[in-house]
């Protein structure tokens, strides 16, 4: 019997493993496994969901969410009985469907960590268990499934396995796109240990390819012995009339062909089927199944050879296992130990996101995979705490998909700064792109110390979208897709450079009112629909922060460098030589920018200029000046009661969007606006304290995760985008959106407001740790719908945000110029029993177990840090926080203790 609670999620240990009773009756459930080597899988509680390394090489037939409990044709593993039973190990049978819901269902559950998953069943029927182990090696493309079978009753019993895994083995896109005559590219052959699909060619109108990719389905017992014979076809396994839950092959026992055979043009299946087996009273039996795809059949021996013995197999999990709970080397210790397995969880998200991109699990059922350019920035942000060492590298590399109009390349192929030109010269453009690239760096440049990045000489991305995004140049060639200038030369110019013509650019690009347009769209991908008028004052607010951060890093690196001047491309000042008066026209703004973008549209002069230091921090300076209070003087809304926010769009009709009424339904409130005026210090702090109430009256509902993105419209915006189409309370049109529900908990711990900040975070994890309202594993989904449901798990930049506030934030622990400071802003019940909280961290290449202690029991306001000790040693502590300079870390241990005492 398994000793487990339906409808709860129990952690097995400190890393994050847990286990559900009976997950197969909840919908929608899936787990990721995968490796970096290419494989990509979902698994869920019943073995259902795909594999593939990419679009075109799905392993699996491709699956969206409805597919889950559509499809039948999952992974799976029959047992036919000695006394003529037939049981599927992961609960598909048509006789065990019928039974669900009722007394006579399967006892089962699902235990997962970090890349493995397994499905544990047990039939009291028929007195037989079933554990099926699922994970993919870190160097290999083979998803590994370990079945292990115990006989559970007092007498013999002998049992014939067969394992039945459908082939897909080709492009996702031939799902709909002839799917049967891609069929008739397969050559299916059988081996001793199983099935291979080779299909002649890749099948694409635009351009048939020739295939050199093997997929295959092998199976080994525990003592390598063979499977008997198969049915390699799903003709042969399901058989006529048959189905994937009543599969003939198997209720009659079919004997299906031995090694050596082909068979040409038919949907492939791997379906194994092993001899008899007696197992005695409390007896088991382990079969190790490989479903994969090389594009070199010589690995294939290799594989078998490797996984041939069930104990190799068992090292192959502990050190996949191994492998990704080192990458995650974060821990906390608070109050909640469920909240610290949840907040494993999410600093796990980042590398999910790395190994998938934004595809290929079954709610992200669109894209072809790869990152888009935000993803690029933001996924920095928890590797700088967790892989620190390639974050360089791969800033740098970043920046060589800006053009020097300010916008940036779309399509990002991998590796490092492979940026792919758009040869159908679709030029959207997302227009806080832009803001991205200066809050990550620096947050690296802070935890590191590392000015001379900024120094940096880094090209730039050029195809043939030229005034940003506004003209396609039809006669544009190059080679490499980079910046030339006159004489034929790449140019390159500084990090600062770029930096300074994306702020710059943005600046100058306004609508209407005097805000920046919206164009294609902001981080709401769904406002889609003003490109023409469309303004984001949203971004506007972040934008005005931007300038004062540039301004800020610009005279910081100044000082540490001892320069007094920085070299910039000629065409560049054309965007500093302005004035306020320049500022406040939308004319003479436009004007300019169009001037700039001019120059910069074919080959630039390759002549630098020096600016000096103070003429550039001074001009940056009075930009975030005249922009912030223009914006607050222009786009505040007050209510009757206290309550107050900033607008934060127009709409394609030159509308403001937002509005106060006193009906409160009529009331138009957005949180992405308060999330940039709080972040990007456009709002005062009284100014918060009356977003906060706003938030509070317009926007929370604790039941769903918190902070909803906006208040009901009642109203298809055609005007402003598609996110008015959806249903209130899905996606972009009021769900609860973690990641801008994260960057508000964020804006307001930037700004002191701790136990706001906190009510956002609280509520996300609450509900995300909730299973019988969440209905979702550990982890923060992309959003919450209206009834509190976790869609599009996994893939989110919340999860980096999330683990980026938790450490820099509410722990305080985060690099002031390359120094490690600590200034906590933990709420009384964040402490446990002991008045204890704890974090485990890398810094500078070393280890911190830092320990905050409260022995008052004080709450965040009534504390401030009274004494801190490095290893025993006493520290000191200014201005209610502790600084270990650079210097001094350089010089310890590679593991250190800090304890920090707060009264």
């Amino acid at each position: 019997m398994l000793n487990t609670t339906q409808g709860k999620i129990e952690f097995l240990d400190n890393k994050g493993s847990f286990r559900i009773g009976r997950a197969e009756d909840t919908s929608y459930l899936y787990f990721p496994i995968a490796s970096e080597k290419g494989l990509k899988c979902s698994v869920t509680p019943n073995l259902g969901g795909d594999a593939m390394v990419n679009q075109e090489t799905f392993l699996l037939e491709p699956v969206s969410v409805e597919n889950l409990h559509n499809n039948k044709n999952g992974r799976n593993f029959w047992l036919y009985m000695d006394n003529g039973n037939v049981w599927s190990a992961v609960g598909t049978s048509a006789e065990q469907e019928s039974k669900k819901f009722t007394m006579e269902q399967d006892e089962s559950c699902v235990s997962a960590g970090f890349m493995w998953h397994k499905a544990t069943r047990i039939s009291n029927q028929y007195d037989v268990v079933a554990e099926i182990t699922s994970f993919v090696p870190v160097d290999v493309n083979v998803e590994i499934m370990q079945v292990k079978i115990r006989n559970n009753s007092n007498g013999q019993k002998t049992i014939a396995p067969i394992t039945a895994v459908p082939i897909f083995g080709r492009s996702a896109d031939n799902l709909r796109d002839h799917r049967n005559v891609t069929s008739m590219l397969h050559r299916i052959s059988t081996i001793d240990e199983g099935v291979l699909v080779k299909p002649t060619m890749s099948f694409d109108e635009k351009g048939h390819r020739l295939n050199n990719k093997t997929y295959f389905v092998l199976g080994l017992d525990e003592n390598g012995k063979m499977p008997e014979s198969f049915f390699p076809t799903v003709e042969a396994f399901i058989g006529e009339g048959g189905s994937f839950t009543k599969p003939r092959s198997v209720y009659r026992q079919e004997a299906g062909v031995g090694a050596g055979e082909h068979f040409d043009g038919m949907e492939a299946m791997g379906a194994l089927k092993f001899g008899k087996t007696a197992l005695g009273p409390g007896e088991e039996i382990s079969y190790t199944i490989l479903i994969g795809v090389t594009e070199d059949e010589k690995e294939i021996p290799q594989l078998l050879k490797r996984f041939s013995k069930k104990d190799a197999v068992a090292i192959e999990l502990e050190n996949t296992k191994k492998y990704w709970t080192d990458k995650v080397n974060v821990d906390f210790h608070t109050g909640d130990k469920n909240f610290d397995e949840f907040m494993a969880w999410v600093a796990f998200q980042p590398f999910l996101r790395r190994v998938y991109g934004c595809s290929f699990l079954p709610y992200h059922d669109y894209g072809r995979g790869g990152r888009g350019w935000r993803d690029l920035w933001q996924d920095c942000l928890a590797l700088l705490f967790m892989e620190p060492d390639d974050v360089r590298k791969m800033l740098v590399a970043n920046f060589g998909g800006v053009r020097m109009d300010g916008t940036n390349a779309t399509i990002i192929g991998d590796g490092l700064g492979n940026f792919i030109a758009d040869r159908n010269g679709i030029a959207r453009v997302w227009m806080d792109h832009a803001y991205w690239p200066l809050k990550t760096l620096l947050l690296y440049i802070h935890q590191s110390g590392d000015y001379e990045i900024l120094k940096e000489k880094v090209s730039y991305f050029k195809d043939s979208i030229v005034r940003r995004g506004t003209l396609v140049d039809k006669k544009f060639e190059t080679e490499g897709n980079v910046q030339y200038t006159d004489k034929g030369e790449v140019y390159e110019g500084s990090i600062i450079e770029h930096l300074l013509v994306q702020n710059l650019c943005a600046f100058y690009e306004v609508g209407e009112h005097n805000t920046l347009r919206l164009r294609g769209a902001d981080w709401n991908d769904a406002l889609d629909m003003a490109q023409t008028n469309g303004e984001s004052v949203a971004f506007s607010y972040a934008y005005a922060g931007n300038l004062k951060d540039l301004s800020i890093l610009i005279q910081d690196y100044a000082m540490k460098e001892g320069i007094d001047t920085i070299s910039i491309a000629a065409e560049l000042n054309t965007l500093l030589d302005s004035y306020i008066q320049v500022y406040e026209s939308v004319e003479a703004k436009t004007e300019l920018l169009n001037k700039y973008c001019s120059l910069v549209e074919g080959n630039l002069s390759g002549k630098q200029i020096s600016i000096p230091v103070s003429t550039l921090v001074t001009k940056l300076m009075e930009m975030s000046q005249w922009f912030t209070d223009h914006l607050n003087h222009q786009e505040w809304i007050t209510g009757d009661e206290g309550q107050g926010w900033f607008n934060s769009y127009y709409d394609d009709s030159c509308r403001r969007v937002e509005c106060y009424d006193k009906d409160d339904e009529k009331t138009r409130m957005m949180l992405t606006g308060q999330v940039f005026a709080i972040m990007g210090n456009v709002a005062t702090n009284e100014q918060i304290k009356s977003i906060a109430k706003a938030a509070d009256r317009y926007l929370y509902k604790e039941e769903i995760g918190g902070y909803r993105l906006n208040t009901n419209f009642n109203e298809i915006k055609g005007d402003l985008g598609r996110m008015f189409g959806f249903a209130y309370g899905e996606k972009e049109n009021g769900a609860v959106f973690s990641h801008m529900s994260v960057m508000y908990a964020n804006a307001l711990y930037q700004r002191g407001f701790a136990k706001e900040g906190n009510k956002s975070l609280k509520a996300l994890a609450d509900l995300s740790m909730n299973f019988n309202a969440s209905h979702m594993y550990p982890g923060i989904p992309e959003y919450f719908d209206a009834r509190g449901r976790g869609k599009y798990p996994y893939l989110t930049g919340a999860a980096s945000w999330y683990l980026l506030t938790m450490i820099t934030e509410v722990f305080g622990v985060k690099g002031e110029a390359g120094d490690l400071c600590i200034a906590p802003a933990l709420l009384k019940d964040q402490f446990d029993e002991n008045g204890e909280a704890s974090i485990n961290l890398n810094f500078a290449g070393k280890r911190f177990n830092i320990v905050i202690t409260n022995p008052s029991k004080l709450d965040f306001g009534s504390y401030k840090v009274v004494s801190a000790t490095l290893n025993g040693g006493e520290i000191p502590v200014n201005d209610s926080k502790v600084v270990v300079a650079r210097d001094v870390i350089e010089n310890i241990d590679k593991n250190n203790v800090i304890e920090v005492t707060l009264g």
